[in-house]
C-alpha cells in the first residue's frame, strides 16, 4: 500500500486482480477478440451509377415450392434436417403423380421430361406475408364477380371457342406476375438497363416490359394493357416497379382491372431476390406478398408459341372430336380444363 501512496495512483479492482494473479503464478487472460463482421460484397453498379441487375435469371431452383404454405408448417418459412428430407420426398412423389396430367386436357409426360423437377428448395411457400403463408380471403365483391363469371359460362365447355382458353393458351401472354413463378420450362427472365429505363424480358412467350425510371405518372385509366402500365424507381439498391392499368381480360387470382402490383428486385449474393406485393382491396381482404430467389442462367431459348399455335388448333379439334364421340356413345362430353395459374 506504501508504493501506491508514493506513486499517487489508485488501482481499481480489476488491476488489483491482475497483480494478485501475477504473484500467485496465474496469468491474466486478455479478452478474446471479437470476430470480424462478415463483409457484404458491394452491389455492382452500371456506368451511370444505378445498381446493376443485368443478366439472365431463372426461378428453376424454386420449382416444387407450393405457392401457399401447407398448414402443418405454420409460420415456418424454411425447414432443414430430417424435416427437409421428408418434404423433398413428398414433393418427388407429388411430381410423379402430377406429371402425366400437368398439361390438363392436352396431357403431358413422365418426370424425366421436366428439366427442373429435381429442385430441392427448403422453402415452404412462395407467399411470405401474411406470416402463415396463405393468400388472404377474397372480398365479397370479388366473390360476386367470380359467381357472375361462372354463371356467364354456364353450359359451356372449356374449349367451345378459342375465347374460352386462357391468354397463355392463346399465345398472347402468360401475364404478370404469373410469368415470374416456375412452371415446367422457360422459367427465365432477362434484365437489361439503360440510363432512365429497365427492360424485363420473359422467356415464356418472349414479351418485354419497358419500365421508365424518370418519375413520370401512370397513364390515364382509360388506357389498359395485358401487362399493365409499369413505373420504376430505386429504393437504395432495390428496383421497385409499380404497375397499374391492367386490362379487364387479365385475371390474377380473381384480380383484373383493379390489380395494383408492386415488385422489388434486389441483388442477393450471386442472384436476385424478387418480391411482389398485391394491393387490391377490391379483390383481397388485405395486401399480401410472395417472393422468389432467382439464380444466374446462361441463356434463353426461343419460345415459338405464335408460329401456328398448333396446340390451340389441336385443343379445339380434340374437343369437337370428343363431342362427336360423346354424342355417338350417349354420354356427356368432357368439361375438365387446365389448372389454375399461381
Amino acid at each position: 500500500m506504501a508504493n501506491r501512496r508514493a506513486t499517487g495512483v489508485t488501482l481499481g479492482a480489476s488491476a488489483l486482480a491482475v497483480i494478485v494473479a501475477a504473484h500467485i503464478g496465474v496469468h491474466a487472460q486478455a479478452p478474446a477478440p471479437k470476430p470480424a463482421a462478415a463483409k457484404t460484397a458491394p452491389v455492382p453498379k452500371t456506368p451511370w451509377g444505378d445498381p446493376d441487375l443485368q443478366g439472365i435469371w431463372t426461378s428453376d431452383s424454386e420449382n416444387g415450392v407450393p405457392f401457399e404454405r401447407p398448414s402443418e408448417f405454420g409460420e415456418k418459412q424454411v425447414v432443414e434436417g430430417e424435416a427437409l428430407d421428408q418434404l423433398l420426398e413428398q414433393r418427388a412423389e407429388q411430381r410423379s403423380n402430377v406429371a402425366p396430367v400437368v398439361g390438363g386436357e392436352t396431357g403431358a409426360g413422365p418426370t424425366h421430361w421436366y428439366e427442373n423437377w429435381t429442385a430441392k428448395s427448403a422453402r415452404t411457400s412462395m407467399v411470405i406475408d401474411p406470416p402463415d403463408g396463405r393468400v388472404p380471403a377474397l372480398t365479397a365483391e370479388a366473390q360476386q364477380r367470380a359467381a357472375a363469371r361462372a354463371a356467364l359460362r354456364g353450359g359451356r365447355g372449356p374449349s367451345d371457342s378459342w375465347e374460352d382458353r386462357s391468354l397463355w393458351d392463346q399465345c398472347i401472354t402468360r401475364g404478370v406476375p404469373n410469368v415470374m413463378y416456375p412452371t415446367i420450362y422457360n422459367n427465365n427472365t432477362r434484365i437489361t438497363q439503360a440510363p432512365g429505363y429497365v427492360a424485363i424480358t420473359y422467356e415464356m412467350i418472349h414479351e418485354t416490359r419497358i419500365v421508365p425510371l424518370d418519375g413520370r405518372p401512370h397513364l390515364s385509366g382509360k388506357i389498359r394493357g395485358y401487362l399493365g402500365d409499369a413505373r420504376g424507381h430505386w429504393e437504395g439498391n432495390t428496383l421497385v416497379v409499380d404497375t397499374t392499368n391492367f386490362s379487364s381480360r387479365t385475371n390474377y387470382r380473381g384480380s383484373n382491372e383493379t390489380l395494383h402490383l408492386i415488385e422489388r428486385f434486389t441483388r442477393s449474393g450471386n442472384g436476385v431476390r424478387y418480391e411482389m406485393t398485391i394491393d387490391d382491396p377490391h379483390t383481397f381482404t388485405r395486401t399480401w406478398t410472395a417472393a422468389l430467389n432467382l439464380t444466374p442462367q446462361s441463356g434463353m431459348f426461343e419460345y415459338a408459341c405464335h408460329e401456328g399455335n398448333y396446340a390451340m388448333k389441336h385443343i379445339l379439334s380434340g374437343a369437337r372430336a370428343d363431342e362427336a364421340a360423346a354424342a355417338k356413345e350417349g354420354r356427356a362430353p368432357r368439361t375438365d380444363g387446365v389448372g389454375e395459374e399461381r
